[in-house]
């Protein structure tokens, strides 16, 4: 590699989501045009602290072959550096002067902490995060999405759609989890949009405890509720965000033993928890005697390589534009931001971090007209159901949504 042309270094870390080739490919484009040599890292920080680092040479043919696909052409991990030494000559001979991270908010920490190193060791590079999560849960400013959500969420509506037909079409319910580790952003789009029945999300227990007995009973009550109303079928969408949740005492009932990732979050994708549910819910279905049929879907890896949609196309288009102007206005240490009117602004983790240096995630806000509406539409037990719904239940007030959520 040419040792004096300038050049700039992509990696990225954490999980896949759609638009990452949108952003690698942006920014690939707006810094070869400016005369950069474009790198990339593969292995996410793993290739940054290996001694033979596998680098990708971006021209702009790959570049613009890769806009439009999901996935991402630069293998990611969730490595987190610890005690290992960091490759300084990769900087060195390559002439870096600007690392982009694409990733979470462990990935932008981890970036200034290797800016800061190398400045002591007297390489000045600045740095740049771009943001993705298709959980949403970023506290970004005006309540933007994050980039890959709503990509996520389309393809999650196609099989949510599809899903619901067969339960129709079967006279089945089906018990759906998606991914959300904090939030239920994801579940509660998918829902909303494919007219399910019930969600649960971990927001709508702001005022007890989760407990897998409470999820269950939601369930249920959207299964009565529905016999009551002549409909046989449905599906009840669960955000995996309640087994985050869930205490330890609640965890052991099930014998569920979680393994965690470097970062120390637990690594939810191992578990099937529409399985663990469904298994809970035809077990309490036996119990009250009632005869339905329930199957398990679990939307997990489904969703964080599909194809980008436009917004998120536009959307990534921006971020790595606004990548290019934040490093010409001198900025480092930041995240790449754009607000409402399409302004690219920077943000610094300082600005998302509380007084304990965290930074909460953004919550679905359950207080919000939409929300509250698209709640009050969904199919379960009021006070005015009792009646009815004793031919089914003896105790109808155990499944009151109302009741359930408050006591």
């Amino acid at each position: 590699m040419n040792t004096c042309e300038k050049s700039i270094l992509i990696l990225c870390g954490g999980g896949p989501a759609p638009g990452i080739n949108s952003v690698i490919s942006t920014v690939a484009k707006v810094f070869l045009e400016d005369g950069y040599q474009v790198l990339g890292v593969q292995e996410g920080f793993k290739g940054l602290f290996s001694d033979n680092p596998n680098i990708k040479k971006f021209d702009f043919s790959h570049a613009d072959r890769i806009f439009s696909r999901g996935g991402s052409t630069l293998v990611m991990s969730r490595f987190k550096p610890k005690a290992e030494k960091l490759n300084t000559s990769l900087f060195k001979d390559n002439n870096v002067k600007l690392l982009v991270t694409i990733g979470g908010d462990d990935t932008a920490s981890s970036a200034n902490r290797i800016t800061d190193y190398l400045k002591k060791e007297d390489i000045l590079i600045s740095n740049i995060h771009v943001p993705k999560t298709i959980d949403n849960d970023l506290p970004l400013p005006d309540r933007n999405p994050t980039f890959g959500f709503h990509s996520a969420k389309d393809e999650g509506v196609k099989i949510g759609n599809t899903v619901y037909e067969d339960a129709r079409t079967s006279r089945n319910w089906f018990v759906m989890s998606a991914m959300g580790r904090s939030a239920g952003h994801l579940a509660f789009g998918i829902a909303a949009s494919c007219h399910f029945p019930m969600m649960i999300i971990p927001e709508m227990f702001h005022k007890n405890e989760i407990t897998l007995d409470r999820v269950i009973r939601l369930i249920i009550s959207a299964i009565i509720k529905r016999k009551i109303r002549g409909i046989d079928y449905g599906v009840a969408m669960v955000s995996e965000g309640i087994f985050h949740n869930l205490s330890k005492s609640e965890l052991d009932q099930i014998g569920l033993e979680f393994t965690y990732d470097s970062h120390g979050h637990p690594e939810l994708g191992n578990v099937s928890k529409s399985h663990i549910l469904n298994v809970l819910l035809q077990k309490k279905l036996d119990e009250l005697n009632l005869s339905v049929k329930t199957r398990p879907i679990e939307l997990g890896y489904e969703l964080r390589c599909c194809r980008p949609i436009g917004f998120d196309l536009t959307l990534c288009t921006l971020l790595g534009i606004g990548v290019k102007k934040l490093y010409d206005d001198n900025l480092s240490g930041c995240l790449v931001s754009a607000n409402s009117r399409g302004e690219i602004t920077p943000l610094y983790l300082s600005d998302l971090q509380d007084e304990e240096g965290k930074i909460k995630p953004r919550l679905v806000d359950i207080n919000s007209e939409f929300t509250q509406l698209v709640f009050q539409n969904l199919h379960y037990i009021t006070n005015n159901d009792y009646e009815l719904a004793m031919d089914y239940v003896d105790n109808p007030v155990a499944y009151d949504f109302n009741k359930i959520l408050n006591e």
